[in-house]
C-alpha cells in the first residue's frame, strides 16, 4: 500500500515539474526583439548616392561603314603654255595655299607684257592729242563767236568750227576707249605672266607629280595631284529606309579602324539613290574633339570609318541608371528615396540607352533612385543622400 502510494506520488511530482526554463527563454527572446527594434529605430541613416529618373530620346542604331573624303582634292593644272623651268615640290610635301609648285619659262609672257604696256602708252598719247584738238577747236569757236556783231563774222566759218569741235570730242572718246582696251590688254599680259608660277589653290599634300622639269605643258595640262587632308568629311551609303532617323544637324557616334572615336554631324543627304543597293550618300562633318590635335596629318582620304546610324526617328522614353537596377528574389527592383526613407519599387526595363535602361513600367521622370549603396538596403530604412550624387 505504501509502496503503491509512493510510486503514484512520484509520477505526480514529475508531471507537475515547474516550466520556468521555457518561460525564461521566451522572456529573453522578447527582450532581444525589443532591443533590436529599439536599435533599428535609432539606426544612423545609410549613406547613398542617387540619380534622377529622366525622360530622354531613345535611338536604336546599326553600324554603317563609311569613309573619309576630302572636301578639296584633285589636279592642279597649268593656266598658260610653256616649258617647265623648275619643280619646287615632291610627292608627300605639305604645302599651303599660294605656295609655288612649279615655274614656267616666262620670257614670252614678259615680252607680251612689255608690248601691252607700250600699247597703253600709245593710246594715252593719242588721247592727249585728241584733248588738245578739242581745246584748239573750242578756242577757235570762241574767237569766231566774238565776231558775231562785226562785218568780219562768217556764219559758214562758224558752222565749220563748231563741227570741228564735235569731231574732236568724238575722237577723244575713241582715244579713251583705246586707253581702256590697252589697259585691259596689259592686265591680261600681267595675269599670264603671273600664271607662269603654278601655285597651290589650297592647303594640302602633294599625292602625285604628273610632269617633270623641262617638259612642255599646254594650257590645262595637269602638273600635280593634291589632297586637302585637313578638311575631311565622312561619307556613308545609308539604306534609304534608315534615312528618317537622319536630318541635317543629327549627331551620331563614329569610330575609325584604329579605335579613335568621334562625333559626326549630318551635313547633307545627297538626293541620288543607287538603284542596285537602294542607298543614298550622306555627308557628315566629323568632330574629333581633344584628339584632333594628336591625329592631325594622320587621317587619309578614303580611310574607313564606322557610323552608328539610327534605325528610325528617336522616341521619348523614361530611363533609369543601370546601377540603380538590382535583382532580388527573381524580381527587378530599384530603391527610390522620398523624405529621407528608402522604398523598393518593382520595375520592368526595356532597351539600353547608353549607361541607362528604358523603364517600361514602375517609375516616372523625376523619381530619385539609389545608384550606390543599394546592395544592402531594405524598404523603410532612413537614408542620407551624399553630396555630389
Amino acid at each position: 500500500m505504501n509502496r503503491s502510494v509512493h510510486w503514484s506520488a512520484g509520477r505526480t511530482t514529475r508531471r507537475r515539474r515547474p516550466a520556468w526554463p521555457g518561460l525564461l527563454v521566451c522572456v529573453l527572446a522578447g527582450l532581444a526583439a525589443l532591443a533590436e527594434g529599439s536599435a533599428w529605430a535609432q539606426q544612423t541613416p545609410a549613406p547613398v548616392h542617387v540619380d534622377a529618373v529622366r525622360s530622354e530620346p531613345l535611338t536604336q542604331t546599326v553600324p554603317v561603314i563609311g569613309r573619309l573624303v576630302a572636301q578639296q582634292a584633285g589636279l592642279v593644272a597649268a593656266r598658260v603654255s610653256g616649258p617647265i623651268l623648275e619643280f619646287r615640290v615632291q610627292v608627300g610635301d605639305r604645302i599651303s595655299a599660294g605656295d609655288v609648285i612649279a615655274v614656267l619659262d616666262d620670257s614670252t609672257m614678259k615680252a607680251e607684257r612689255d608690248l601691252a604696256a607700250a600699247g597703253l602708252a600709245l593710246a594715252r598719247a593719242e588721247l592727249d592729242t585728241r584733248k588738245a584738238e578739242i581745246a584748239l577747236s573750242r578756242q577757235e569757236l570762241q574767237r569766231i563767236e566774238g565776231l558775231k556783231k562785226s562785218a568780219a563774222f562768217s556764219q559758214a566759218r562758224f558752222d565749220d568750227v563748231r563741227q570741228q569741235v564735235v569731231i574732236a570730242e568724238a575722237g577723244a572718246r575713241e582715244a579713251e576707249a583705246s586707253v581702256t582696251s590697252a589697259r585691259a590688254l596689259l592686265r591680261l599680259a600681267e595675269i599670264n605672266l603671273d600664271y607662269t608660277q603654278i601655285k597651290a589653290p589650297y592647303d594640302g599634300v602633294i599625292s602625285r607629280r604628273l610632269s617633270e622639269t623641262g617638259a612642255y605643258v599646254s594650257e590645262g595640262d595637269a602638273l600635280v595631284n593634291m589632297i586637302a587632308d585637313h578638311s575631311l568629311e565622312v561619307e556613308a551609303d545609308v539604306p534609304s529606309n534608315r534615312l528618317p532617323g537622319l536630318t541635317p544637324g543629327t549627331v551620331l557616334d563614329g569610330r575609325l579602324d584604329d579605335g579613335i572615336t568621334f562625333k559626326a554631324t549630318v551635313r547633307a543627304i545627297i538626293p541620288d539613290e543607287n538603284p542596285l543597293t537602294r542607298t543614298r550618300a550622306v555627308r557628315f562633318t566629323p568632330d574629333f574633339g581633344a584628339a584632333a590635335a594628336g591625329i592631325a596629318g594622320l587621317l587619309a582620304n578614303e580611310q574607313s570609318a564606322t557610323l552608328q546610324v539610327p534605325l528610325g526617328a528617336p522616341r521619348e522614353v523614361v530611363s533609369v541608371h543601370k546601377d540603380a537596377v538590382i535583382q532580388r528574389s527573381g524580381d527587378t527592383i530599384v530603391f527610390i528615396v522620398a523624405d529621407g526613407i528608402a522604398d523598393s519599387r518593382k520595375v520592368i526595363v526595356g532597351e539600353a540607352v547608353g549607361n541607362r535602361f528604358e523603364v517600361v513600367e514602375g517609375l516616372a521622370a523625376g523619381d530619385l533612385v539609389v545608384v550606390r549603396g543599394n546592395e544592402r538596403l531594405r524598404p523603410g530604412i532612413p537614408v542620407k543622400v551624399e553630396e555630389g550624387s
